[in-house]
C-alpha cells in the first residue's frame, strides 16, 4: 500500500471511529490484506487497538496478529478474555504461536499456554526445546504427510480433510510407519495423475531436507537456492518432524541482514524496530563498541607521537594524514564488505583465502595507481600552484607513494579479517567498516612516516 493511500484511509478509520460507525468501520477494514491492516493499526493509539480488532472476521483476525509486532500483541493479550485468547489461538498455525510467545513475558506465555488445547501445547514446547538459529526454532509440524501404499484418490480425501488445519498443502511428504521421510508429491501431481495411481510410483524419492539443528540462515539459503516453497526438517533418525516454509524463511533472512548491518557499524545487534528501541536500548547498543574504537585509536595517536620531530621538520606532511588514512579506511571497507557478502552467500570459503587475496592485490595496484597519480596532480597543479603549499616533488612523491602502499595494506587486510574470523567461528561482519578502518589507519601512518623518514632523511 502506497503512503498516500495509508494516510488518507488511517484518517478515515480515525474519522469513523470518531463517529462511532462500527459496521461502516468494518467494510472498510475487511477488504485489507493482513499486513495492511497491523500496519494501520501500528498508527493508531493503542487504547483504540482492542476495539478495532474486535470488528475483524475471525479468520482475518488470526491474520492480522501474526502481522503485528510484540507490543500490540502483548496489549490485545491482555485484553482479551480467556474465550476471545483461545478464539484466536485456535487460528494460529504452531510456529506462528511460537513466534508470539518468544516476544511475550512470562505472565503471558503461562497465559496462553493456558489457553491452547494439549495437543498445540505440546507441539510448541517441542518446538521451544531446540536452540535458537536452528531449523527446529522455526519450523511448524504442521503439514501433510501421506503413506506410500495409499491411491491419489486415497490421497486426495486426506488432504481435503486434514488441510484446513495444516500450514501449506501444495507440498505432501510421504513417510513410511516409523515417520522416516521417504519421498514427496506435490498436489499439482496428484491433480493430473490417475486416481487409481499408487503414491509410491508417481512420488519424488531424490529429495533435499534440513536437519533440526541446522542454522536457520542456511535454511532460507536452502529454500532460496532450490526455489521451494517449503522444506522437510528431519531429526537424526530421518524422521520427519516439520517443515520450514518460504514466509519464515524470509523472516530470517530480513532479521539476518538487519543484524549484520547493524555489526558492520559496530553495533550490537537489536531485536526491535528503530523507533520502538527506547533511548538505554540504543545507547546499550553502541557503547561498547564506540569505546573499544576509541581506545584502539589510542595506537594511531602513539604513532603520530613517536614521529613528532619528522612533522615538525616537514610540517607539510600533517595536511595530508586525514586523506590517507579516510582512502585506507574506504578501501579496506570496499574489500570487507564484498568479502562478507560473499562469505554470506556460500560464494566464498576459508580455501578461497589466497585467491581472494590475489584478486585483490590486483583491484589494489589498479585503483592505487589511478589515486597516486590523480592525487600527484592535485598536488602539483592545485596544491602547490593554486594554494601555493610547500610541496616538492619528493613530498609528493612520499604522499602517493603512501597512497599505492596504504591502499595494497587495506584491501588485502579488508578481505583477509572477515574470511580468518569465519574460520575461527566468529561472526565476519564483526570485522567489518569501523575494526578495520582502525588497523587500517595505523598501518597508513606507519608506511607513511616510514617514507618520509626515508625519501626525505627525517629523523
Amino acid at each position: 500500500m502506497a503512503d498516500f493511500e495509508n494516510e488518507a484511509l488511517q484518517t478515515q478509520v480515525e474519522e469513523l471511529v470518531a463517529r462511532r460507525r462500527w459496521a461502516e468501520l468494518r467494510e472498510v477494514l475487511s477488504p485489507l490484506e493482513p499486513a495492511d491492516i497491523a500496519m494501520l493499526f501500528d498508527e493508531l493509539p493503542p487504547d483504540r487497538l482492542p476495539l478495532l480488532y474486535r470488528l475483524l472476521p475471525k479468520e482475518l483476525a488470526a491474520e492480522v496478529f501474526v502481522e503485528m509486532d510484540g507490543d500490540q500483541q502483548e496489549v490485545l493479550i491482555k485484553s482479551f478474555s480467556d474465550t476471545e485468547l483461545k478464539e484466536v489461538l485456535e487460528e494460529l498455525y504452531v510456529d506462528d504461536a511460537v513466534d508470539v510467545i518468544e516476544e511475550m513475558p512470562a505472565t503471558v506465555v503461562k497465559r496462553i499456554l493456558r489457553n491452547v488445547d494439549p495437543e498445540t501445547r505440546k507441539s510448541i514446547n517441542e518446538i521451544l526445546q531446540y536452540p535458537e538459529d536452528s531449523a527446529g526454532s522455526i519450523m511448524t509440524t504442521e503439514f501433510v504427510d501421506l503413506k506410500e501404499d495409499l491411491t491419489v484418490a486415497d490421497a486426495i480425501k486426506r488432504i481435503r480433510r486434514t488441510g484446513t488445519d495444516k500450514e501449506t498443502i501444495h507440498i505432501c511428504y510421504v513417510i513410511d510407519d516409523k515417520r522416516h521421510l521417504i519421498g514427496l508429491v506435490s498436489l499439482r501431481t496428484l491433480l493430473l495423475s490417475e486416481e487409481d495411481d499408487v503414491i509410491a510410483d508417481i512420488m519424488e524419492r531424490h529429495l533435499i531436507s534440513v536437519h533440526t539443528l541446522d542454522d536457520q540462515e542456511a535454511v532460507a539459503r536452502t529454500l532460496s537456492k532450490y526455489d521451494f516453497l517449503a522444506v522437510p526438517v528431519v531429526d537424526r533418525e530421518n524422521r520427519l518432524v516439520g517443515i520450514v516454509t518460504v514466509d519464515d524463511a524470509m523472516d530470517v533472512l530480513q532479521e539476518e541482514v538487519t543484524e549484520d548491518i547493524e555489526k558492520m557499524a559496530a553495533m550490537l545487534p537489536s531485536d526491535k524496530p528503530y523507533l520502538k528501541a527506547g533511548t538505554w536500548e540504543t545507547f546499550k547498543a553502541r557503547i561498547p563498541w564506540l569505546l573499544l574504537l576509541m581506545i584502539s585509536s589510542t595506537f594511531t595517536g602513539q604513532i603520530i607521537a613517536s614521529f613528532e620531530n619528522a612533522l615538525a621538520a616537514a610540517a607539510v606532511l600533517t595536511a595530508y594524514i586525514p586523506m590517507l588514512m579516510d582512502t585506507g579506511g574506504n578501501c579496506g571497507s570496499q574489500a570487507s564488505v564484498s568479502v562478507i557478502r560473499g562469505i554470506s552467500l556460500n560464494e566464498i570459503e576459508f580455501s578461497d583465502l589466497l585467491r581472494v587475496i590475489w584478486k585483490e592485490v590486483r583491484v589494489a595496484v589498479a585503483c592505487g595507481g589511478v589515486l597516486a597519480a590523480a592525487n600527484f596532480i592535485k598536488l602539483m597543479l592545485v596544491d602547490r600552484m593554486i594554494f601555493h603549499s610547500p610541496i616538492s616533488i619528493t613530498v609528493a612523491a612520499v604522499i602517493c607513494g603512501t597512497m599505492v602502499c596504504t591502499v595494497l595494506c587495506a584491501k588485502v587486510v579488508g578481505c583477509s579479517l572477515p574470511m580468518l574470523a569465519k574460520k575461527i567461528g566468529f561472526d565476519p561482519a564483526v570485522m567489518a567498516s569501523p575494526f578495520i578502518t582502525t588497523i587500517v589507519d595505523a598501518i597508513s601512518l606507519l608506511i607513511y612516516f616510514r617514507f618520509a623518514t626515508v625519501l626525505l632523511h627525517l629523523h
